[in-house]
This record gives C-alpha cells, sequence and structure tokens, in this order.
C-alpha cells in the first residue's frame, strides 16, 4: 500500500478527465467555428483537453449528425437517442484521454498503478442529447492529424459519466480512466483530495474480470463488502492472474 504523501501528485495528474457538464462549455455539434474554439481555448486553460482532439471530435459529430439527417441514411444510429428529434441535439460535453497499463510492467510488479498507467494517445468524448448520455466520440492521430474514428459506447458513455458524476469532487484534474487490454479491465482513477492518494474505481468490465480474483485474494464474498473504491494494492494480484491467463489462452 502506498504510504507516502506527495503534495504534488494531483498536479502532475497531466491530462485528466474533463467535464463540460461542470464547466459549463458543452456545445452543439453543428455551431460556428468560433463557438467551439473558444470551448477549446477554455479547457486548454484547464490543461485537461487536447485542443485537436477537442475540435475533431466536434467535427466528427457534426458530420456525423449532417449524415444522418439525410432522407437515405442506412445504418443503425452509433448513439442510443430518446426519438429521432434528438439527433440535431447531440453535442460534445467532455472528454478524457484513455491511458493504460502495459502487462509486463504489471507482472513486474513494481511500483503501483497511478505510475504504471500510461497515455496512449486515444481520446474519447462524451455526446450528450439533452441531459442524457448517449455514447462517446473516439479520436486518434492518424497520419499525423486528428481524426474523429468511431462512435458508439452508450453503456460506457453512461457508466462513466454516472461514475464521474459521484467522485467528480475531487476535481477533473483528479480523475483519469484506464484500460488495462489485456485484462479486459476498465478502472476510474481517483486520486483522493484529502490524502492524495489514487484509488480505483471498477466499471462493469472490471467487475466482470476482476471479482472472482478479489474475492480470492481477500477472502471477501460479500457484495455489500466490496468497497467503492480500491487501492492499487487490492487489484495487483487480482490482474495479474488474470492477464497471465489470458494470455496463456491465447493460440
Amino acid at each position: 500500500m502506498r504510504t507516502d504523501r506527495d503534495p504534488t501528485l494531483a498536479l502532475r495528474r497531466g491530462i485528466g478527465l474533463a467535464l463540460a457538464a461542470l464547466l459549463g462549455v458543452a456545445q452543439p455539434a453543428a455551431q460556428a467555428q468560433v463557438g467551439r474554439a473558444a470551448v477549446s481555448a477554455r479547457l486548454t486553460a484547464l490543461g485537461s483537453i487536447e485542443p485537436g482532439a477537442q475540435l475533431a471530435a466536434e467535427q466528427g459529430l457534426a458530420a456525423y449528425v449532417l449524415r444522418k439527417q439525410q432522407p437515405d441514411a442506412a445504418g443503425a444510429p452509433a448513439f442510443e437517442l430518446a426519438q429521432p428529434a434528438d439527433l440535431a441535439q447531440l453535442r460534445i460535453a467532455g472528454g478524457f484521454e484513455v491511458h493504460t497499463i502495459a502487462p509486463g510492467a504489471i507482472a513486474n510488479g513494481r511500483g503501483d498503478l497511478h505510475a504504471m498507467a500510461q497515455r496512449t494517445g486515444v481520446w474519447r468524448f462524451f455526446v450528450k442529447a439533452g441531459t442524457r448520455t448517449v455514447g462517446l466520440i473516439t479520436v486518434e492521430q492518424v497520419e499525423g492529424r486528428w481524426q474523429a474514428v468511431s462512435f458508439g459506447g452508450a453503456g460506457l458513455a453512461q457508466e462513466l459519466s454516472d461514475l464521474v458524476a459521484e467522485h467528480g469532487g475531487a476535481g477533473p484534474d483528479s480523475l483519469r480512466f484506464i484500460r488495462v487490454y489485456q485484462a479486459k479491465s476498465d478502472l476510474l482513477e481517483v486520486v483522493s483530495p484529502t490524502d492524495l492518494q489514487p484509488r480505483y474505481a471498477l466499471l462493469n468490465s472490471a467487475r466482470d474480470a476482476l471479482t472472482a480474483e478479489i474475492q480470492a485474494t481477500t477472502g471477501v464474498t460479500s457484495a455489500a463488502a466490496t468497497p467503492r473504491l480500491r487501492a492499487s494494492y487490492e487489484l495487483m494480484q487480482p490482474l495479474r492472474n488474470v492477464i497471465q491467463r489470458n494470455l496463456d489462452a491465447q493460440p
């Protein structure tokens, strides 16, 4: 377990989750360029959003809306809309960079999850219709240019939005989304504003992948005794076991 109390930990968060709901900067997808630039400038001032990724998400959403508004538009909608009219109301409402942890780092067991987590360069942005979170847009650099590369993920978007609302009091720069690909597990890192220690909320994918291992490691099987946030040391061995099992199962 971490015992240090580094007062600069929160300031070294790098890129964290930024929530337009907290900042009051959500913009309709089809608004003018000047409006998008103003949003990017305000978010950049917090050091939380890559402005090129933000702009690509807004442009990608605007292009998606225009395509789906055509009479001959084909395919199921990428976002969970309550009614067709919601299409015109879609807007970007904050975003976050995806972080990950290499399986070798966990296998070696040196350090903690906070130190192991690395940036991926992949960004995801919440899409809302009214007050409802309806999906995510994924943005990556393709041949040196930011581009929206996928649309969807309504379940993850709503789950993560709920978690951020629950733990957002710590501040957007105290939150990180971590995807451990080889364990098929998503985590939300929350740095406490009181003791500055990082702890982790398990999203559905992580609960599905890790619960049995956590119970075997801790000996606690009651769901009522499961904490909302777990320390790094509680997850290290379960992650190590799941990663090894998944790697062994590969042909």
